[in-house]
């Protein structure tokens, strides 16, 4: 009888695998860079180190919240609103879009 795993695994398009591949790769070395070891940020970000290690390698299964904490654990939240700042197409269509009802 063949076992079933319970393991996820998430398709993503090449660009935004190593789009995550490369956050995964700044965590880890603002980590060590600060001299900080996975097992004291895996404990500050109250997750496992198996998980940390997954974030280290730009793991798309991981949950948004939990590269969030590590982060945080890090001094780097505010990094986060880095994340769709300058959205120049969108303020394109906006201001498209704005012109289209002034005429």
């Amino acid at each position: 009888m063949a076992r079933m795993t319970n393991t996820k695994k998430a398709v993503l398009a090449p660009v935004l695998q190593k789009i995550l591949s490369t956050v995964g790769e700044q965590i880890r070395l603002a980590r060590l860079r600060r001299r900080m070891s996975a097992e004291i940020v895996s404990e500050k970000a109250g997750i496992s180190r198996a998980t940390l290690w997954k974030i280290e390698k730009g793991d798309a299964t991981v949950a948004f919240g939990l590269y969030a904490k590590v982060l945080n654990s890090l001094n780097l939240e505010k990094s986060l609103l880095e994340i769709a700042k300058d959205d120049e197409l969108g303020r394109l269509l906006q201001d498209a879009e704005l012109s289209k009802k002034y005429r």
